[in-house]
């Protein structure tokens, strides 16, 4: 797993021998089973998480029903809310599937940006990115309708049908099983009949 980050970071950067040993010896690999709860609402956190492999998510406990906020799969990074804010917790982080992630914390980042100056602007660059994807996510997620939402994930990550259970992605949508189950058939139905309509 360390040469798919390192192969990640080379998109950026480029690593000597003597970084990549580095960065192996600040022992941030970590395996997690499925199911492992990461962070539970009311917790203090100071960990960030950056995944190489399976998926994670983050959810609230509303009315005892879990509301799926995002999924987080390969080469993509998650900071909780309250690493920065310094408070606990008010959503879950869970592993969707069996996970190797890469655990960091505010030190770490520190000892890294002191030895190696150049992850300073990579960490930027991938922070300014994040902000970015996440933002046009949220705007895509307040202005379209469930089908619409169902639509884009189709396109931009089709892997999460796949991986995630049913009852996730529906609260994921904003809707219930059910109402997905019933979405689905219909847009399959659709696609049958195109090529019949052409």
């Amino acid at each position: 797993m360390k040469n798919t980050l390192f192969e990640f970071l080379g998109r950026y950067i480029s690593l000597s021998e003597e970084e990549k040993i580095a960065i192996e010896a600040l022992d941030l690999f970590h395996s997690f089973k499925k199911g492992t709860v990461l962070l539970k609402e009311g917790q203090h956190s100071v960990n960030e998480y950056f995944v190489l492999e399976g998926s994670i998510r983050t959810y609230y406990i509303k009315d005892g029903e879990e509301k799926t906020t995002e999924f987080y799969t390969e080469m993509e990074a998650l900071t909780p809310a309250c690493v920065h804010t310094n408070s606990a917790s008010e959503y879950y982080i869970a592993c969707v599937e069996d996970c190797i992630l890469l655990v960091s914390d505010r030190s770490m980042e520190a000892e890294i940006f002191e030895k190696f100056p150049k992850f300073q602007p990579l960490c930027r660059v991938l922070t300014e990115q994040l902000i970015i994807d996440k933002q046009r996510s949220f705007d895509n997620f307040k202005i379209s309708t469930p089908e619409q939402r169902y639509l884009d994930m189709l396109q931009n990550r089709p892997g999460l049908l796949q991986r995630v259970p049913q009852h996730q992605l529906a609260s994921y949508l904003g809707i219930t099983p059910q109402s997905l189950s019933r979405l689905r058939a219909r847009i399959s139905e659709k696609k049958q009949l195109l090529p019949l309509l052409s």
